[in-house]
């Protein structure tokens, strides 16, 4: 009998410390559970904002090493929507998207540096107009645990500032406007 107990707590212990470990994530875009966002200045008087509406990524995450941890989206560009036709027609012009030749955009993790309990810096390659250079999220774990359809998830956010010339954008809109603000939200199921 103290052997069966044994085993159980064992095997309990090694079960719970599985949990721990790090495990891959497939974004829920699928249930609008996810987002990625932006806003810019329009000439200084007023916001502009919009989304990507197609895109999709995975991650690896692990509460207990997340230095460890890791992230890739890819969105296609042609989705961009401000609520606009004409405005997002222009924004996928060569003027600043250039979707014909560069219809997707890329992130993925090269590092992560816990800058508090819940609080991190992302840094990564983002592919942008065929560009690729890279920036750093300031990103944040919102939480994690099971859902009611018997899955396990786990949720962040992140905000970024782009400076559009880095990325070849030169299309002139006034100072205002040089640098547009991403923000990020993602929901993940363990797979």
């Amino acid at each position: 009998m103290k052997k069966l107990m044994v085993a159980a707590t064992l095997g309990g212990l090694m079960m719970a410390g599985g949990l721990a470990q790090a495990a891959d994530y497939q974004i829920d875009k699928q249930g609008q559970h996810a987002s990625v966002n932006f806003k810019i200045s329009h000439l200084g008087y007023s916001w502009i904002y919009g989304r990507f509406n197609d895109f999709d990524g995975t991650f690896s995450w692990d509460a207990s090493k997340p230095e460890a941890s890791s992230v890739n989206v890819t969105l296609s560009t042609a989705s961009v929507d401000t609520n606009h036709a004409e405005r997002d027609k222009h924004i996928r012009s060569a003027d600043f998207l250039n979707v014909e030749e560069h219809g997707t955009a890329t992130f993925a993790s090269t590092g992560i540096e816990m800058t508090g309990e819940n609080t991190a810096k992302v840094t990564g390659d983002l592919t942008l107009n065929g560009v690729t250079k890279p920036v750093v999220l300031d990103a944040r774990f919102i939480g994690e645990g099971d859902d009611p359809w018997g899955g396990y998830r786990a949720g962040f956010d992140a905000t970024t500032t782009l400076k559009l010339a880095d990325f070849g954008i030169t299309y002139n809109l006034g100072p205002a406007s040089e640098t547009v603000d991403l923000i990020i939200t993602v929901e993940g199921i363990r797979q």
